[in-house]
């Protein structure tokens, strides 16, 4: 058995399981109570081209040849990346891969020269709060609302105290470019 990230885009044919993971995903927790009317799906809110380079980036976790995990980033603002798209497959989930591919898109938010990151999650999406919180992530909320008042749950992380740790670089070596 075979891991690798692979840098690429969302058009590419092998983000065909992540793509339709996250819709499944957004589609079975939300429907559209987080959607505006007339608004498009949140899977849907974004051009590809935001997750390239300069940027942005878009990555894989591929596992013989197949996407099992994965996760983007778009500029926020000249400092900050934004990370979109973290998924891992619904059947290999709790082995650690979602971490693995955070790692991975700290290390290149890094690299592309960004210092904060910034990223929002659904309120009903505990197992990415517990994820982000467990990765040094700070929630810019309060956890004293309803649980399932319908709200983004946004977070932040200062990268600078991370890079001098050497703890962003700490992803699965041998990534590769499209």
């Amino acid at each position: 058995m075979s891991e690798q990230f692979l840098y690429t885009t969302p058009l590419d044919p092998l983000a065909r399981p992540l793509i339709e993971g996250l819709t499944f995903e957004y589609d079975s927790r939300y429907g559209d109570v987080l959607r505006e009317p007339g608004a498009p799906r949140e899977i849907d809110r974004y051009a590809p081209e935001v997750f390239a380079p300069p940027h942005g980036n878009f990555v894989l976790l591929l596992r013989d040849g197949v996407a099992i995990g994965g996760g983007a980033f778009m500029r926020h603002d000249e400092r900050t990346a934004e990370l979109k798209r973290v998924w891992t497959h619904g059947a290999l989930r709790r082995q650690g891969l979602a971490s693995r591919v955070l790692a991975e898109l700290e290390a290149q938010v890094l690299r592309q020269g960004y210092e904060r990151i910034y990223l929002t999650t659904g309120f009903r999406q505990p197992e990415a709060v517990g994820l982000y919180r467990s990765h040094g992530y700070t929630a810019l909320f309060t956890d004293d609302a309803d649980p399932e008042t319908p709200r983004k749950l946004p977070f932040e992380k200062h990268l600078a105290q991370w890079a001098t740790q050497g703890r962003a670089g700490a992803a699965l070596s041998g990534a590769v470019s499209r």
